[in-house]
């Protein structure tokens, strides 16, 4: 089939690849006149295990090219996906819909015959109804086209796996033909026994956010009982892999740490809790503004367990940190909750050096305070205290020994939990790890402090060491 795919972005370029290497014929379209040079040369512009390989050797087939031009596109296909981003509002919690909308203006007036818009971005329930009226008040007269929704599923680092063999595929239809149209994208898939769920538009949309806000609900309740066995002296890993064994839980989404971050957990929450108010029934998923909450204060967490690590105060003092990206296997810094924690050590006057394998570049320019590093080594060198605030494979895998012969003090704070602190404790490190006994009370532990927390974390606010956690969090 001839498709293309608009918005050539993280879940587009993987959509547009992925489908050229089922066998279909692919026109990306972007508005970026140098992403679209890149992937047309067979470079992706971002960081995604396996991408490149199945890029080269589409394009190289002929069966995947890219354009800046609508006009093109509308001419090319009768099957067009949409795969713009919705990000959060700059005035409010609800998503940015104009870029959809955008697309959606600008290609009904150039179809001169029957199409299928296929929305991939995440967006809040009601969108296609809605876009289904832009369009068709767009159209020339004799046109039909028709909007339906089929929500991605994707995983960062995982992507590429996550379309060509996915869990489930989803398709929100209006028509029967519009779903046979879908069936016949998707053969490849539904052969080798894909489940898929035909329903409506309104369901398909509610099906990405309902589990965007489940699994985040799962993050933070973990991290929750996290700050519970701190109190108590209790272990989470243990307590986690004792829930996980109950196979109505499961272990997964259940590693407690610094919490999710990203381009879609922290703004699709958002964005539910506020089309949820628009439709009004608001109460119904106002949990998740403590899931939010809970989620930002884990980065309080983790800068106040960091200061408590070197005597009370990190003014002056000389930290490494491991990790920019919000997740292994990407170099997506977006609401990063490892640059979050970077930026706040940096205000609160530190000498940060950070090291990352993939994201140094993005973080560099999100956040140009402190000095970066490509040996992970050499950003140790005379550190005070290390952060290890993203579980990059290469980090699990640090020898101690070597890295105690560098630095300053042989502090870590894990806050992962993916080292293995009797590793590292056997190798001379004084190591904390959110939600994990401590054997030995750091210098200064206990000491009630009051800091001010700045806009890394959102709103300011100030807040002290000890008291109610919620409290301390952003509103």
């Amino acid at each position: 089939m001839r498709l293309t795919v608009i918005g050539t972005g993280y879940l587009g370029a993987v959509h547009a690849a992925c489908m050229a290497e089922i066998g279909h014929d692919v026109l990306g379209v972007d508005t970026d006149t140098r992403k679209i040079e890149a992937l047309a040369a067979g470079r992706a512009p971002f960081f995604e295990p396996g991408l490149p390989e199945i890029l080269i050797r589409n394009t190289q087939a002929g069966r995947l090219r890219f354009t800046t031009s609508l006009e093109e596109a509308a001419d090319f296909a009768d099957a067009h996906f949409v795969c713009v981003g919705t990000p959060q509002r700059a005035d409010s919690l609800a998503a940015d819909l104009r870029h959809v909308e955008a697309v959606v203006d600008g290609l009904a007036p150039l179809l001169t015959r029957d199409a299928l818009v296929v929305g991939k971005s995440t967006v809040p329930v009601g969108t296609t109804r809605s876009l289904s009226r832009r369009m068709t008040a767009r159209l020339r007269p004799g046109v039909d086209a028709e909007v339906a929704w089929n929500p991605e599923f994707l995983r960062e680092g995982f992507a590429v796996r996550d379309t060509l063999c996915p869990d489930r595929l989803v398709l929100g239809v209006t028509s029967s033909r519009a779903e046979q149209l879908l069936r016949e994208v998707y053969a490849p898939l539904l052969r080798v026994g894909t489940p898929c769920i035909g329903t409506d538009p309104a369901t398909a949309e509610l099906v990405k956010v309902a589990a965007n806000s489940f699994l985040a609900t799962k993050i933070s309740f973990i991290n929750a009982m996290a700050e519970v066995c701190d109190a108590a002296g209790a272990d989470v890993v243990t307590l986690a892999d004792a829930l996980g064994h109950d196979a109505r839980i499961g272990r997964r989404f259940l590693s407690a740490g610094l919490g999710f971050g990203g381009g879609c957990l922290p703004k699709d929450i958002r964005a539910f809790l506020a089309r949820a108010e628009e439709l009004q029934v608001g109460e119904a998923v106002s949990f998740l503004r403590q899931i939010d909450r809970i989620n930002q204060h884990q980065r309080f967490r983790t800068v106040d367990l960091a200061r408590q690590l070197v005597g009370g105060s990190l003014d002056g003092r000389r930290v490494a940190v491991l990790g920019a990206t919000f997740k292994p296997d990407s170099d997506d810094v977006r609401d990063s909750p490892a640059l979050a924690v970077t930026a706040e050590i940096v205000a609160q006057g530190a000498d940060v050096v950070v090291h990352d394998p993939e994201g140094l570049d993005n973080a560099r320019e999100a956040l140009p305070g402190p000095a970066y590093c490509t040996d992970v080594v050499q950003a140790c060198q005379d550190a005070d205290v290390v952060l290890h605030l993203t579980e990059w494979r290469q980090y699990r895998t640090l020898d101690p020994l070597e890295l105690a012969e560098v630095v300053r003090a042989p502090r870590m704070l894990d806050a992962r939990n993916a080292l293995d602190p009797a590793v590292w404790r056997a190798a001379g490190w004084h190591l904390r790890a959110l939600g994990r006994p401590a054997p030995v009370p750091a210098p200064g532990h206990g000491d009630a402090i009051r800091v001010t927390i700045p806009h890394a974390f959102g709103t300011a606010c100030t807040a002290p060491t000890t008291g109610d956690p919620v409290s301390r969090a952003p509103k």
